[in-house]
């Protein structure tokens, strides 16, 4: 359990300086120059995520078991993830609806996987894990509503309320078509890791009995 712990303070952590060290960050990059940031920044993440996975493996073998979810909570969290693939897939094409009205899809994405991952897991790993990554992405979120609401300012000031932030920019148009990609692509991911990969990767069937 220790090494998913660490794994989730380094990777979680490196994900977080924006959160909370904006200016630092921005500092440190004007120091040593983008690619220089790039690639620690990448090097301690990738061990992060070596850690947590690592660490959740090992969690699984012995688990602790905090609660036992129902059936059902596992059909309910399987149909939660389909929306957060969607929002993954929209977060990468450009022109997409939910890309403009929401600004950053892929957190809320992470917010909807991780929401539906506690759902359906009651051990004490499972909620370290995904518990662990909904906090991230609940501060991540605001943090970067916050930067929007104050770059919308500086280049408009007068529209800069949080409602402002919802209607379509015009410097990026909708696309009609990348929506539909969006929304297209996303649902046939969701098919296939709901139905066959989950299983093959993980050993859980989200659909199955």
């Amino acid at each position: 359990m220790q090494w998913l712990v660490l794994g989730l303070i380094v990777l979680l952590g490196v994900h977080s300086v924006r959160i909370v060290a904006d200016d630092w960050r921005t500092q440190v990059i004007e120091r040593v120059g983008p690619l220089a940031w790039k690639a620690g920044y990448g090097l301690l993440a990738l061990v992060g995520l070596v850690l947590v996975v690592w660490g959740y493996a090992q969690a699984r073998l012995e688990p602790a078991v905090l609660w036992t979810p129902p059936l059902a909570m596992r059909h309910a969290a399987a149909l939660l993830t389909l929306p957060a693939f969607v929002l993954a897939v929209a977060a990468y094409v450009p022109g997409n609806a939910l890309k403009v009205r929401l600004g950053h899809p892929l957190v809320l994405s992470v917010k909807l996987w991780a929401t539906a991952h506690l759902l359906a897991n009651g051990n004490l790993a499972d909620v370290l894990l995904f518990g662990g990554f909904l906090v991230w992405a609940v501060f991540n979120y605001r943090a970067a509503r916050r930067r929007d609401a104050a770059q919308q300012a500086s280049a408009d000031d007068d529209d800069d309320s949080d409602a402002a932030l919802a209607e379509p920019d015009p410097r990026h148009p909708v696309s009609g078509t990348a929506t539909v990609a969006t929304v297209v692509v996303g649902v046939a991911l969701w098919v296939v890791f709901a139905f066959w990969l989950h299983a093959v990767l993980f050993g859980v069937a989200p659909l199955g009995r």
